[in-house]
């Protein structure tokens, strides 16, 4: 046999412990990962309570998770160098030190983000003329086990104090102004974490804005439990991917002048603090209907 003609392979190398070491770290990154997932599929299907699913696996155990298979996987990379062989077992530490890392960095923000947010679930464009669920909608949200009242003027809960001290018993109405950002007191939206929430007054006719209003909503695919043209209202029910929590959206369209007027309702069924999700979604809706009346559809 010519030298030409051997074939020299090299075994692979292994990096033994370390290497084992470094792979159950990238195997617990991505568990921790998919516990977060679990938490919310789980509360969505009914397998636990909400308050299980978000409040004690997500909030509670999700955040320590992250920062256990970090820490594994900073040891690993660790490990990985002390000697020859590394590539394979530094491959795996690195891998599961992003995943980790990034994962832990996502979840830190969003902490500080909802910190910044106030105890706020309930929003709407008027408080000096609440809208109220119709029948049918507080007999659906009496049917899912809904915690949180809607009222004419609710106030923040008392519970609320233990993380945003002094914002219990507020009335609710009055923190969503504070939140808002608004040019014309001068705030800042670095200071304001809310968009400005005000009632859209347009020169089309009220049937038309109802028809628009009615059109945005059943095209954001919500489930519509109210819809009476000859009272301006609607009532519709939007469930998030996530863990399937339900939120309500009341609309009412009523004649201004030569025009019409729309205010819009959101509210949660359950939770303290809806990371301004209630106030976005009153804000791109009633941007939504501006948009459709101006097209003319």
């Amino acid at each position: 046999m010519t030298a030409d003609s051997e074939t020299t392979t090299a075994p692979a190398q292994s990096a033994g412990w370390r290497g084992k070491f470094a792979g159950f770290a990238l195997a617990l990154s991505i568990f921790a990962i998919l516990w977060f997932a679990a938490a919310a599929v789980g509360t969505k299907l009914g397998l636990w309570e909400w308050q299980f699913g978000l409040g004690v696996m997500t909030i509670t155990w999700g955040p320590l998770l992250l920062m256990v298979a970090a820490g594994v996987s900073v040891l690993a990379v660790i490990l990985s160098l002390i000697k020859s062989p590394r590539k394979q077992a530094f491959m795996l530490a690195f891998a599961a030190l992003l995943i980790s890392g990034l994962a832990f960095g996502r979840v830190a923000a969003f902490g500080a983000g909802a910190a910044r947010l106030p105890p706020l679930h309930d929003i709407q464009t008027d408080w000096s003329n609440p809208i109220q669920p119709s029948d049918a909608l507080f007999t659906e949200r009496e049917a899912t086990g809904a915690l949180n009242p809607v009222e004419d003027a609710p106030v923040i809960d008392p519970a609320a104090d233990g993380r945003w001290p002094g914002m219990g018993g507020r009335l609710v109405s009055e923190v969503q102004e504070e939140a808002e950002f608004d040019t014309a007191t001068h705030k800042s939206p670095k200071e304001t974490p809310y968009p400005l929430i005000a009632p859209l007054v347009t020169a089309a006719a009220p049937d038309v804005a109802y028809t628009a209003a009615l059109a945005t909503v059943e095209a954001r695919g919500w489930s519509v439990v109210l819809a009476e043209p000859e009272s301006g209202l609607i009532d519709a029910t939007e469930e998030s991917f996530w863990f399937g929590f339900k939120d309500d959206i009341m609309i009412r369209v009523r004649s201004e002048g030569e025009g019409s007027r729309i205010d819009i309702r959101s509210t949660s069924r359950v939770g303290l603090s809806d990371l301004g999700a209630n106030a976005k979604r009153v804000r791109d809706l009633l941007d939504e209907i501006e948009t459709r009346l101006g097209k003319g559809a």
